[in-house]
């Protein structure tokens, strides 16, 4: 059982979940095994301190694994060095230097973390020059969205000091991610970005990089809306992409990838006029949409065992059940990012209400998901099932303190009715979270409403006979802000599997709790 967005935190006039009246939760708490877990920052696979959410939550609670998603899974390259044997960007490096081309690197130049980060391109220079290459240009894109809106200029400085010292690299172009990174179709603006690269041509030119931001600074116009311009070398283009050449995308989130990806490599292209430029090596950081012919240099990562395979190969029937705003992590990102459904696998999707608003109704259909779970256990047709309760996480977004205490409190009741369900089965409950959200609804020293997640730990309670009793080693007496997490979202997987008897798969890296 699943309670979305049900973080641990101490008690305070800002926890929803400290200020609802709990009683099922309080009875369980002194009665069976309860602790915490870490569901943020790098324990789900996420940078340091990065708080948790509902995809990431999920796809650790199913795989029972530590799936590292970009950002820290390409910086770990970095630090361990793999990134610099990454056959995606050594074959670029080849194209390079076996066609007597050049190495163009174009991405987004942000600390911001969302779409890239400063640090991968960096570590993509060294390379090159490790590699022999001295002959990289850098397609710049600024950001202004997820950082400040006149941070480029600090960051192409510390980037031309970074060349600088590396002994490679220059500049070649500068443009606003509005039209480098549009994904709404707005091909117009893409193609103002591909022009300035592959034909050299733009609205201004300049020979240095950073009067070309103070230009565009001193007309009002900042990081995200500069329009492209190209650096040149002498009166001509520093460098355009021709045949011959290598192009690496250093952007790691996909959505704002791909319009521009597609322009440089699809034959049949036909957004606007250009010459298809038939002898590119084109390498993505990541995969941005499938089947796209390009060089991946970190694809994603095969789940090949996650928990609800292995049920299903044990030919146990499961049951995966959410209403709709949650509907879609209950199966997706529980099953490991797989869209297939497993043999002896349901699922059943409670449709939400629909409302502006989910703290004017917060229990929004969680009683509905209930009657049909209760239903399904007296019916003794599944071994496993797996539900997701939305109330606490959705109704917390509001920022809605007392509409997020109700939401709370009416799933106290209906997971004591599951609860009572499965214990008169003699079956065995476990509640969990996916992240926190809940449990922190405004800052207490500002007052300010804060209605994102948390990076707090959520709890986990093992309830069934056997365990009647064996309350937690040092848990007695205490309440669940007090504990130390003990354990992390992906070890739920093993212990479910210990508790079915089971065997773990070997890739599954998380361990039993019991």
């Amino acid at each position: 059982m699943i309670m979305d967005g049900w973080g641990v935190k101490e008690p305070s006039k800002a926890n929803a979940i400290s200020l609802a009246k709990k009683n099922n939760f309080d009875q369980w708490l002194n009665t069976y095994p309860a602790m915490v877990l870490q569901a943020a920052g790098e324990a789900v696979g996420l940078s340091w301190g990065e708080m948790g959410n509902s995809e990431v939550g999920h796809l650790s609670l199913g795989s029972g694994r530590i799936i590292y998603q970009s950002l820290p899974r390409i910086t770990r390259a970095i630090s361990d060095s793999s990134f610099f044997k990454n056959q995606a960007f050594l074959k670029a490096l080849t194209q390079v230097k076996s066609k007597q081309g050049n190495l163009h690197i174009m991405g987004l130049l942000s600390s911001g973390g969302i779409h890239s980060y400063n640090e991968h391109l960096y570590a993509l220079i060294e390379l090159a020059k490790n590699q022999g290459v001295d002959n990289v240009f850098i397609h710049v894109f600024l950001d202004g969205r997820d950082t400040s809106f006149d941070s480029g200029k600090k960051f192409v400085a510390e980037l031309q000091k970074k060349l600088k010292r590396i002994g490679a690299g220059q500049i070649a172009t500068l443009s606003g991610r509005f039209y480098a990174m549009d994904r709404d179709n707005n091909w117009d603006r893409v193609e103002k970005t591909y022009r300035a690269m592959v034909d050299g041509q733009a609205a201004q030119t300049f020979a240095d990089p950073l009067e070309a931001i103070s230009s565009s600074y001193n007309n009002k116009i900042y990081d995200e809306e500069m329009v492209p311009v190209v650096i040149a070398i002498n009166n001509q283009p520093a460098a355009t992409v021709k045949d011959g050449d290598a192009l690496i995308f250093f952007n790691f989130r996909a959505d704002r990838a791909r319009e521009i990806s597609k322009a440089f490599i699809l034959p049949g292209f036909e957004k606007f006029h250009r010459d298809y430029i038939k002898d590119l090596v084109f390498v993505a950081m990541t995969e941005y949409e499938r089947n796209l012919p390009m060089e991946i240099a970190f694809p994603p990562e095969a789940i090949n065992t996650p928990l609800a395979k292995i049920i299903s190969q044990a030919g146990l029937k499961q049951l995966h059940i959410a209403e709709t705003e949650k509907y879609a992590h209950v199966t997706f990102f529980f099953n490991g990012g797989l869209e297939q459904q497993f043999e002896g696998e349901e699922r059943v999707i409670i449709p939400s209400p629909r409302i502006p608003s989910y703290d004017a109704q917060p229990e929004m259909s969680a009683t509905a998901v209930a009657e049909r779970v209760i239903k399904e256990i007296n019916s003794d047709k599944f071994d496993f099932i797996v539900i997701n309760f939305a109330n606490p996480d959705m109704v917390a977004h509001t920022g809605n303190l007392k509409a997020t205490v109700k939401a709370v409190e009416i799933l106290d009741n209906l997971a004591g009715q599951i609860v009572n369900t499965v214990l008169a089965q003699k079956g065995v409950v476990l509640i969990t979270a996916d992240h926190g959200n809940a449990e922190e609804l405004y800052d207490l020293q500002t007052g300010i409403i804060v209605k994102e997640h948390s990076k707090n730990g959520v709890p986990l309670y093992i309830i069934g006979e056997e365990f009647r009793g064996k309350i937690t080693k040092g848990a007695a007496g205490k309440d669940l802000h007090q504990m130390t997490a003990s354990g992390i979202l992906a070890d739920v997987a093993p212990t479910i599997l210990k508790i079915m008897g089971l065997q773990r798969p070997e890739d599954m890296t998380g361990r039993s709790l019991i």
